[in-house]
């Protein structure tokens, strides 16, 4: 079992170590106490909670996709040459950079201050893991 401390389980969800601790209080989350007597959560409990407090990103693209991996943001910096451009996006806390044409960046109308949706579509997704486990 995998265990994370209340304070790393608030830093991947993205809210205070409070709250995950008000979600424990409120038993959304359970915690047990590792060797060393600190509070911990579970990490496929963990995990389940993350997803089922997800919500779905807003779909401003109004039509189908096949790529499940979309991120609603700003764009925050577009730098472009005459052939190829580089587009910066905050979606959420994350940040997303896309080169594409400068052509397609004309069509689209994109500048900072933007609201666009990210899709990634890979065949290729690198995960790593802390500590070098393998």
């Amino acid at each position: 079992m995998t265990q994370i401390r209340i304070r790393d389980a608030a830093a991947l969800l993205g809210v205070s170590d409070d709250t995950v601790r008000r979600w424990i209080d409120h038993g959304e989350l359970t915690a047990h106490k590792d060797a060393s007597g600190r509070k911990v959560l579970d990490g496929a409990e963990l995990a389940a909670f993350a997803r089922s407090q997800s919500p779905p990103a807003p779909d401003l693209l109004g039509s189908g996709s096949s790529a499940r991996n979309r991120f609603t943001g700003i764009v925050t910096g577009v730098v472009a040459d005459t052939v190829m451009a580089q587009v910066e996006m905050q979606c959420g806390p994350f940040r997303v950079v896309s080169l594409m044409s400068s052509e397609a960046v004309r069509d689209l109308g994109l500048e900072p201050g933007s609201v666009a949706v990210a899709v990634v579509k890979s065949t290729t997704v690198i995960i790593e893991t802390p500590g070098g486990k393998s």
